[in-house]
């Protein structure tokens, strides 16, 4: 299995998430060329075009961490937004790997302390696009 599997994510997180790593409050972030590699490999399609089972921010996803074969259940959240019980930020590695995967993929991903911790998507409990929530 590739350690990049294919992502799918939409033009409104894209937008988003390019505006947020051009900011000055992104580039200290370890992992902020990490995230821009991830976009820059992804299908981008329009959020109504969202596939179910696949990681979109404020998608809430159950995932487990390969290495250590404990599962996890997070909301996925832009900076604002980190610090909320059973949040994790877009510019946290965990954050960075989980979006655009689907169901049952798996993701090996580079950390800042020169491990790689590898994850698997489980489910995706809540995907704001499949709720109609386009434009949120």
């Amino acid at each position: 299995m590739s350690d990049f599997p294919p992502i799918t994510i939409s033009s409104l997180d894209l937008e988003r998430l390019e505006r947020l790593l051009d900011s000055d409050r992104a580039k200290n972030f370890p992992g902020a060329d990490d995230l821009r590699r991830e976009l820059d490999r992804a299908d981008v399609v329009e959020p109504s075009e969202i596939p179910p089972g696949i990681v979109t921010m404020n998608s809430t996803a159950r995932f487990r961490n390969e290495d250590t074969d404990a599962n996890y259940e997070m909301t996925l959240v832009y900076p604002d937004g980190a610090g909320a019980p059973n949040s994790v930020s877009i510019l946290a590695p965990i954050g960075g790997a989980l979006l655009g995967l689907s169901v049952g993929q798996s993701i090996s991903w580079q950390l800042p302390a020169g491990k790689k911790l590898r994850l698997q998507v489980l489910e995706v409990v809540h995907q704001p696009e499949q709720s109609g929530e386009l434009h949120r």
